[in-house]
């Protein structure tokens, strides 16, 4: 019976073609950041409202938000596809999220149309802003997972495979106050606020060295002074610290922390710090549904890098947040062409809307919806994922 339903949910992934790719493009045409997803959150729940879905819009708070469900006549697991629909501000979709949502939609429908024979439920959860916000995190906070079984995506890459771990990430903000003075006639009655900016990053490039491999700190001044001549009395800077770990993180964090005192100290500025956003946490990629989803993915006759041969790069997302509460799965579906090296740039942000790209969407949504079939279909696999879940959180 499961591959006889496997093969209705391509058939209606196929059948949904056009319609899919028509969203995903009119989402990258429309760009919008986190937050204010509002053109992208109405076409999908609109969709997914026209196909039989009961929506629940504005969760957790957040008015791009919504959680979308089909059920059974019959209760069983819940496996529920995850929508990001943000842009990058400034450039657009170069993270691709239009076919995340797009997939997410194909999925769920197709899915959808196998309850006649299985139980469960289907859901289609829209997660605003996961670029700069944090939406799943605040969705994990306000409970929208606790029934949740199962939670599945599919991001666009350059590459495609299916298990990859991902980097914890916190976000802080440093703001140093001096004094101002004349830079010139009276530079000994300043306190120079810049300088302890740049004695911070000094410290931190200094530390560098003697992190873990894993651990990265990347940042930017967002004040430094308004006048040449003028000794600066307020300079700020952001950063964020990642490691694959959350309790490294937390040390690397510390550290930091530490950087910054010491040029309060030295230079005679006053420090005050705050974390900005929430913390994004390392995921935790379920091994079982890594492998059903590759099955899944080669059936397709997709080619799929084993990372496990090979040092990963590894960015954040806060599905990791996801992750750490229920089994999830968050594998990679190359859209690119040879000249598209990384996500972030204008080359993907091009790329996330050509054919090649339509196809990785539909055969996202087929993969996704395929592997939904496996996990309702046979109980024991259910079980194998939980069971791997238990063992991930002992570790």
């Amino acid at each position: 019976m499961a591959n006889d339903l496997k093969q209705r949910t391509v058939e209606v992934v196929d059948e949904l073609g056009e319609l899919l790719i028509s969203i995903s493009d009119e989402i990258h045409r429309n760009p919008e950041v986190g937050f204010r997803e509002f053109k992208a959150a109405s076409l999908l729940t609109r969709t997914l409202r026209d196909r039989g879905f009961l929506i629940d819009e504005g969760v957790a708070s957040m008015e791009t938000a919504f959680v979308a469900r089909f059920d059974s006549r019959a209760p069983g697991p819940v496996i529920a596809f995850l929508a990001e629909y943000d842009a990058l501000e400034g450039l657009g979709h170069a993270c691709g999220h239009n076919l995340i949502a797009a997939s997410a939609l194909g999925a769920g429908i197709a899915a959808a149309s196998a309850l006649s024979e299985l139980d469960g439920s289907i859901l289609v959860i829209g997660t605003p802003a996961e670029e700069s916000g944090g939406g799943k995190v605040l969705m994990v906070e306000a409970g929208v997972f606790e029934q949740v079984d199962v939670a599945l995506m599919v991001h666009p890459s350059t590459e495609s495979g299916t298990f990859k771990p991902s980097l914890s990430c916190y976000q802080v903000e440093l703001e140093f106050r001096g004094k101002s003075a004349h830079a010139a006639v009276s530079p000994d009655a300043g306190v120079n606020a810049l300088d302890a900016i740049i004695l911070t990053f000094s410290s931190l490039n200094a530390m560098r060295q003697h992190l873990r491999d894993d651990a990265r700190i990347h940042g930017i001044i967002t004040h430094g002074g308004d006048m040449p001549n003028v000794v600066p009395d307020y300079a700020a800077a952001q950063f964020y610290v990642r490691a694959s770990d959350t309790a490294y993180t937390e040390v690397v964090f510390d550290r930091l922390i530490a950087c910054a005192e010491g040029a309060a100290r030295a230079t005679g500025a006053r420090l005050e710090y705050r974390e900005y956003g929430p913390r994004y946490e390392a995921r935790l990629p379920n091994r079982v549904l890594a492998e059903l989803m590759a099955a899944n993915m080669r059936a397709l006759d997709l080619e799929l890098t084993d990372w496990s041969t090979q040092r990963i790069r590894m960015g954040s997302s806060d599905i990791g947040n996801v992750s750490q509460v229920i089994p999830a799965l968050h594998p990679y579906i190359d859209i690119g062409s040879p000249e598209v090296k990384a996500s972030h740039t204008v080359e993907f942000r091009e790329a996330a809307a050509s054919p090649r790209a339509h196809v990785a969407l539909l055969d996202a949504a087929k993969a996704l919806a395929m592997t939904t079939i496996d996990l309702l279909s046979e109980p024991d696999l259910m079980d194998q994922v939980r069971q791997e879940f238990r063992v991930q959180k002992s570790r």
